[in-house]
């Protein structure tokens, strides 16, 4: 199968070649995506389960909840029905469990085991163990006692498995947990229950506490891995690896123990010294990527033009090699400038007739063949409109794809009001519907008595669906699109009614392949942005990604490039960009607008993430930062810029 491969996502991974002095306290491993490093821990722990069944004895693991760990899991299982692993020796201890939580809940870390482990292996129920969240308060005390009195009489973990929040916790330990803590009843950060908001619909359902292994019970483990996947983690990843060791951040303990390991893809990686800045630590072997990388962290760190940059300035600030390599700042300036230079278009499918030798995309054909993909309903314009707005009106016929339907990112409020308005205009206009009447008898009653634990009926999930459908055909309609060039992909992956998805199946991405087949493009565009908060967007790519490697052999794809864009979360880094299109004042007032036709997602978005912000507004102030950033590194000053990274399979 071939590996997408960004030219300019590569540093994370290039940077483990160099001869550098180290700045972690804790050893790294880095894969090239997050399935990679969850096999290799998955296999370990297998290897491990056998040499104990070998010499007749049980395994200890320590296991936890979260994104992170699935695809251990998923390995796992995979292993026990393909290749007979059993699971009879093993004896399991969880982190940590919300409180209060009932073990059936949707959210309780009971269910998530048994969805994605336990229930699909051969463990023993005697052998799991999970706290309790549901007991009494006056009982959680020596419940804890009892859960460490446990762990210490099968002689210790052996195997603690650990993901890493925002604010540093490893479990439930929260800033300011001491590193004798045991298991213990905790309150949550403000910033992890902001983050569970995605499981719990809303922030004001997410528990205020919950029961978790101490700090002192994580460290006896006798081995720990510890992942993070995503470029939102990249910065806590730092921290907890290079900072000091303080309780502010509870992760920096794992300093202390003697066989850590932190698993990470590139994206969690990319603060890290030796990838971000990989000249401060050492002597590196420069290529045209790296060159280009510290040049712009110059400019950008000493806020000067890069033509203005001297001689003194790369000496004083550890870039010496580069000055002796290029002989002086003048000619280095020129060429990265120029560099830059070529990234800017406002020419998104390619100018006509101009000699494209220094242009990010082709002058022929002339009119071209566009699908932009959008996994939810309004990714498009938020992360591309400008952009999405120049192709059409520079007469190129453009496709618009929704991936998935985002029902769930309606409030029920919005489902409820929309209901009731059905049912007064069929009144209004005399219309009998016994059927359309029913329907929304029962979607306003299920809405009524709905619990927060409750999925969402089928009936109330098509009219969400309903919603942001007619929202994104009135955004792509503004922005010039015929009905014709709108498709509603509806990929049956997301259709679970919850924030856990279903799998990505063959039949997914044979939705994007027939599509794909059929219009042919010279252009595809695609979210590369991983850091929304449900993990939607990665799915989405993926299933692009799969639907090239099964086109490749189809004429098309010889001349069809694959741009890709970030949304409302994070933007592509200056010296990854390829290509930079720039959008005047007036353009991303009418960028505004377009996003302004998803209702149901302004003010107050079901899924916000850790920012406040409306996500018009943090795609204008993203825009305009890679404006601004441009202009301090010499270029033209604009009032906006939307960026893409072309991807190329390898």
């Amino acid at each position: 199968m071939s590996v997408p491969m960004s030219e300019g996502s590569q540093d994370a991974s290039t940077a483990l070649k160099y001869q550098l002095k180290s700045f972690e306290k804790i050893p790294i491993k880095l894969w090239i995506n997050p399935e990679e490093g969850a096999i290799h821990i998955a296999r370990y722990i297998a290897l491990c389960i056998r040499q104990k069944q070998q010499d007749n004895e049980n395994i200890v693991l320590g296991l936890a909840t979260g994104s992170s760990p699935i695809k251990v899991y998923n390995e796992l299982v995979r292993m026990h029905r393909e290749e007979g692993l059993s699971f009879a020796n093993v004896i399991t201890f969880n982190l940590d469990e919300y409180y209060p939580m009932k073990a059936d809940a949707n959210q309780s870390y009971v269910k998530f085991m048994h969805e994605y482990l336990f229930s699909h292996i051969d463990i023993n129920p005697a052998n799991i163990h999970i706290p309790n969240g549901d007991l009494p308060i006056e009982q959680v005390e020596q419940f804890c006692l009892d859960y460490e009195k446990k762990i210490t009489m099968v002689g210790g973990i052996d195997i603690q498995i650990l993901g890493i929040g925002r604010t540093g916790h490893i479990g439930f330990n929260e800033p300011g947990s001491w590193l004798s803590s045991r298991t213990r009843l905790v309150k949550l950060d403000h910033i992890t229950r902001v983050d569970a908001t995605k499981d719990f619909g809303k922030e004001e359902n997410v528990p205020y506490r919950a029961i978790t292994m101490g700090i002192q019970t994580i460290m006896k483990a006798k081995q720990i891995f510890i992942m993070a996947w995503g470029p939102h983690k990249a910065g806590i990843v730092r921290d907890a690896i290079e900072g000091e060791i303080t309780e502010m951040i509870p992760a920096t303990f794992l300093q202390g123990h003697t066989n850590v390991k932190f698993y990470l893809d590139p994206a969690a990686s990319t603060e890290l010294t030796k990838v971000k800045t990989p000249w401060l630590a050492g002597i590196c072997n420069w290529d045209d990527k790296l060159v280009a990388k510290a040049v712009i962290w110059l400019s950008l760190k000493l806020e000067k033009p890069i033509l203005k940059l001297q001689d003194e300035d790369y000496i004083n600030n550890g870039l010496s090699e580069l000055i002796a390599e290029y002989n002086s700042a003048y000619s280095l300036n020129i060429r990265i400038f120029n560099k830059l230079q070529h990234t800017i278009t406002g020419w998104p499918g390619g100018k006509p007739n101009a000699n494209d030798a220094n242009r990010p995309e082709r002058a022929t054909p002339s009119i071209k063949r566009v699908i932009i993909f959008s996994p939810h309903p309004d990714d498009d314009v938020i992360s591309m409109g400008g952009t999405f707005l120049r192709l059409v009106e520079q007469g190129h016929e453009v496709h618009v794809a929704y991936q998935v339907s985002g029902n769930i990112a309606v409030h029920d409020v919005d489902a409820w009001r929309y209901a009731q308005f059905m049912a007064d205009y069929a009144k209004t206009m005399g219309i009998e519907n016994k059927e359309l009447e029913q329907t929304i008898q029962k979607v306003t009653k299920f809405m009524d008595h709905k619990d927060q634990n409750d999925v969402d009926i089928k009936e109330l999930r098509l009219l969400k669906g309903c919603i942001r459908r007619e929202e994104a055909r009135s955004a792509a309609q503004f922005c010039g699109l015929s009905e014709d060039r709108i498709h509603f992909l509806d990929m049956p992956f997301y259709e679970t009614g919850g924030v856990r998805k279903n799998k990505l199946t063959g039949k997914d991405i044979q939705i994007i392949v027939d599509l794909l087949n059929e219009v042919q493009p010279h252009q595809v565009y695609a979210a590369g942005d991983l850091a929304d908060p449900h993990g939607t967007h990665r799915v989405c790519l993926d299933a692009v990604f799969q639907a090239f490697e099964n086109t490749k052999d189809k004429k098309w794809r010889n001349d069809c490039y694959l741009w890709l864009y970030r949304g409302a979360w994070h933007e592509w880094p200056i010296d990854e960009i390829e290509m930079a299109v720039p959008i005047s004042p007036d353009e991303l007032l009418r960028k505004r607008r377009a996003i302004f036709m998803h209702q149901s997602q302004k003010d107050h978005p079901v899924f916000p993430g850790n920012d406040k912000r409306e996500f018009w507004q943090r795609a204008e102030d993203r825009n305009r930062e890679t404006a601004h950033a441009y202009n301090v590194l010499g270029l033209a000053e604009y009032e906006a810029m939307e960026a893409f990274v072309r991807w190329k399979f390898v």
